[in-house]
């Protein structure tokens, strides 16, 4: 086995970035020479013009191009950030709400729209006034969570889970979220 297919093999499986050093150890290597054999394997992929590349802005990983990115979400829905999941469910809540009442409530939530306007998980649509937007889920936020009918289902969820909680009962309910959720 070649040092440069032990490299593609640990950053196919680790999925994550990982320096010279992490690798060097996982295969009990010199660093300058996994370090040589991680240059000429990113010269490798950029020749062959495929779909795939080593990135090594914050360490090294094998990843998806940006060209190709459309397929990979329509395939496998990315991961919502937790800081991006709670604006989410923010404007699922409050919808329709105004960009600039969500940027007081979230310092950071303009970054977070912008990613979920990209995601196609909201929608938003200038105020009566122009002032400001009116923001709010989309049908592919349904989706994307596998919800049944609107955003407000989701403040249905929330309130049954809060009344499992108060409840005086000794033992815990069990929640029939069924009618709320696709198989």
């Amino acid at each position: 086995m070649s040092l440069k297919a032990r490299i593609e093999a640990v950053l196919f499986i680790t999925a994550q970035a990982l320096e010279v050093k992490d690798i060097a150890e996982i295969l009990k290597e010199d660093e300058a020479v996994v370090e040589e054999a991680l240059l000429d394997l990113i010269m490798d992929y950029s020749a062959r013009e495929g779909a795939l590349e080593i990135d090594d802005e914050n360490g090294y990983i094998l990843q998806v191009k940006e060209d190709y990115m459309d397929i990979v979400e329509q395939l496998c829905p990315v991961e919502l950030k937790p800081a991006v999941l709670k604006t989410l469910t923010i404007i699922a809540l409050k919808e329709p709400i105004r960009q600039s009442y969500l940027k007081e409530l979230r310092s950071n939530a303009y970054e977070h729209i912008q990613e979920l306007l990209k995601m196609g998980l909201i929608s938003r649509h200038r105020d009566k006034n122009g002032r400001s937007f009116n923001l709010r889920t989309t049908p592919k936020f349904a989706e994307y969570f596998k919800l049944k009918g609107d955003a407000k289902t989701l403040a249905k969820i929330m309130d049954l889970e809060k009344q499992a909680r108060e409840s005086d009962d000794e033992e815990p309910k069990e929640l029939d979220l069924s009618e709320f959720v696709e198989e």
